[in-house]
């Protein structure tokens, strides 16, 4: 068993995830990024970090591997981290979650929940490599997403933040969530 207190983030892109894993990170907590083993997934095949190609490696290493290969490499950096609070961003599949709770028992999943309005905004003024270009890519995107099982995690969250605000209004939900969710474990 590890003492570990787990935190499992998860929605849609452009929801809010990055922020809270840097409220994560000025909270002392240790963060791991599943997002970052698709980008060293497509990085290791020579590809470029569109959304076209993080989507297409992001299912097929799951058809290939199982769905929880990038729990299971999650796993892994989880246990390196020195912290005794890590907090997951981009939890996508209650497989994920079943397969962090074998060796996180008490994990908690934290959902952040945006409008696809305001993700497509916020995706646009971000601009990031494997951001979509448009609203129809905008789209795609969240469909892939969905596909893998996000909607299933969102819905059966332990905790859920509506971010429609500001960041200064998700920061203070995230702190009082972050710290609800480590009390009730």
């Amino acid at each position: 068993m590890n003492a570990k207190k787990v935190l499992g983030i998860v929605g849609m892109p452009g929801s809010g995830k990055a922020i809270a894993r840097k409220v994560a990170e000025e909270l002392g907590y240790g963060t791991v990024v599943m997002g970052d083993v698709i980008r060293e997934e497509v990085r290791k095949r020579g590809l470029k970090a569109t959304p076209e190609n993080l989507g297409l490696v992001m299912i097929e290493i799951r058809r290939k591997f199982g769905p929880n290969v990038v729990a299971e490499r999650s796993v892994e950096k989880i246990k390196q981290l020195k912290q005794g609070v890590v907090v997951i961003d981009g939890i996508r599949s209650l497989e994920e979650v079943e397969f962090f709770k074998k060796f996180f028992p008490d994990l908690k999943v934290i959902a952040i929940h945006s409008s696809p309005k305001t993700r497509f905004k916020r995706l646009m003024m971000r601009s990031r490599e494997d951001d979509p270009k448009g609203w129809d890519e905008f789209c795609e995107r969240d469909k892939r997403e969905l596909k893998v099982g996000i909607g299933e995690v969102i819905a059966t969250s332990d905790f859920m933040i509506v971010n429609e605000g500001t960041k200064e209004s998700l920061r203070e939900n995230l702190v009082k969530v972050f710290e609800e969710a480590i009390k009730d474990g």
